[in-house]
């Protein structure tokens, strides 16, 4: 039987530190299924999806927490058994003008919604023409049987409209042209 471990690694970047964690893992019997990494401010920030043999679980957590004698702070998590709920995938794409909450109040839409934010990237880097900073986002968004779409749409252009930004809802189901009978 096989265990799910989300590994969640912070600390100085440097050049060879995800292999380290890489061949720690491995190692360690630890498969990488799946990952998310960014230098941020000169930290190095990743989460990582690993999988083991449910006998070898324990052992790999050990190794894994050895990573903080290399100056990394680390957390383990074991994967729930607790099969996620059905929900339909949308990207949100969202350009503007960069200030101070503009995530919070596009995510208090979404929890309204009963949304989930299952992939978010953001940036902040200048505009082409002037320079000023603009913000980023695209992501992920996993919509709940029974949540009506247009309703979402509507909620989020209204608060684009009174943030001033661009904001675009995309539904891969919905732009798929249908097939012929």
């Amino acid at each position: 039987m096989k265990t799910s471990i989300i590994l969640t690694v912070i600390g100085p970047d440097r050049p060879g530190l995800v292999s380290a964690v890489a061949a720690r893992a491995r190692a360690a019997g630890g498969n990488w299924l799946e990952s998310r990494m960014a230098q941020l401010a000169g930290q190095f920030a990743g989460v990582v999806l690993l999988e083991a043999e449910t006998d070898v679980a324990d052992n790999l957590e050990s190794a894994l927490r050895e990573l903080e004698g290399d100056g990394l702070q680390v957390q383990i998590q074991r994967g729930s058994d607790i099969s996620a709920p059905v929900r339909h995938h949308v990207m949100l794409d969202l350009v503007g003008h960069d200030r101070p909450g503009i995530v919070q109040d596009i995510t208090a839409v979404l929890a309204r919604h009963s949304v989930g934010v299952e992939t978010l990237d953001t940036a902040c880097e200048p505009a082409s023409m002037t320079g000023e900073p603009m913000f980023h986002a695209q992501a992920q968004l996993g919509v709940p049987e029974g949540v009506d779409l247009d309703t979402l749409q509507d909620d989020l252009e209204a608060l684009a409209n009174e943030l001033m930004v661009d904001l675009e809802l995309h539904d891969p189901q919905r732009e798929q042209p249908e097939a012929a009978a």
